[in-house]
């Protein structure tokens, strides 16, 4: 993978060529305005910035800053397109290794950050706006709940590069009294602990899972088949604001029972 530009910088400006960048934000969050297919769109990344204010969210993590900025620039595009009858797709370039973990972010309520962040993209969704999350490398922890996944529909690269979890390696052995090596033996045996994005595939959470050649330098072709693959999460987030395209997996049947009693029940 490429040490010197994130994949979610790469794939922001892949996506929206020579685009100028919003203003007014802080340097790890980026949007542009370009086209998917001759709509407009807005994109959306986060990405490292060696010299954050928060050397904890220096590597592309998501903090305070980036937490604050991305409910920012999401509510400031629903409020934008409010008299609008074609809202804009938001697109979520993601590439986030996790949350910022630190005594100031934690005393000065990432929670709530991350909170704020998630909620503007729900409530863009819900106001018609097509939230696609393209997961382009790690999707990692609050990182990836705060950016990206109340989206519409989840798209994957089909990479080695792409990790999805809701705890790092470390963290988790840490927690279950294992070794890294112990844990990654007992997380190929069950989906839902697995890293690897061919698990996380199984889960039903994602559209998508694309074949890219070269995540780190893609082809046309490559280009091309993102972009097409764009459209037609747009098209499809168009005719469902809900989330219930996640439950239709093998994997998923006893989350998608637990909801049908409950909504019986209530």
């Amino acid at each position: 993978m490429n040490t010197t530009v994130s994949r979610g910088a790469l794939w922001l400006e892949k996506l929206a060529p020579n685009a100028q960048r919003l203003s007014g934000l802080c340097p790890s969050v980026q949007a542009a305005d370009g086209q998917v297919n001759g709509e407009a769109v807005r994109f959306i990344a986060v990405v490292p910035d060696a010299n954050n204010h928060y050397p904890r969210a220096a590597k592309g993590e998501v903090g305070l800053l980036e937490g604050w900025t991305l409910a920012k620039v999401v509510s400031e595009t629903v409020a934008a397109d409010a008299n609008s009858s074609m809202k804009r797709p938001i697109i979520a370039v993601i590439d986030v290794p996790s949350q910022a973990y630190g005594r100031r972010e934690e005393a000065f309520g990432i929670h709530q950050a991350l909170a704020g962040a998630a909620a503007a993209y729900a409530n863009a969704r819900l106001a018609g706006h097509p939230v696609i999350g393209m997961i382009v490398g790690k999707a990692m922890s609050g990182a990836f709940l705060a950016h990206g996944y109340q989206a519409n529909r989840l798209i994957a690269f089909n990479d080695s590069g792409v990790l999805i979890h809701a705890m790092g390696k470390d963290s988790a052995a840490r927690i279950t009294l294992r070794t890294v090596e112990a844990l990654e033996k007992l997380a190929a045996t069950i989906p839902p602990m697995a890293y690897d994005i061919s698990n996380y595939a199984t889960l039903g959470l994602l559209s998508d899972l694309l074949n890219i050649s070269n995540p780190d330098a893609p082809s046309e072709s490559d280009l091309a088949q993102v972009k097409n693959t764009l459209q037609q999460a747009i098209k499809d987030a168009r005719q469902d604001t809900t989330l219930k395209n996640r439950l239709g997996a093998d994997n998923r049947r006893s989350s998608a029972l637990v909801r049908e009693r409950m909504k019986a029940s209530w």
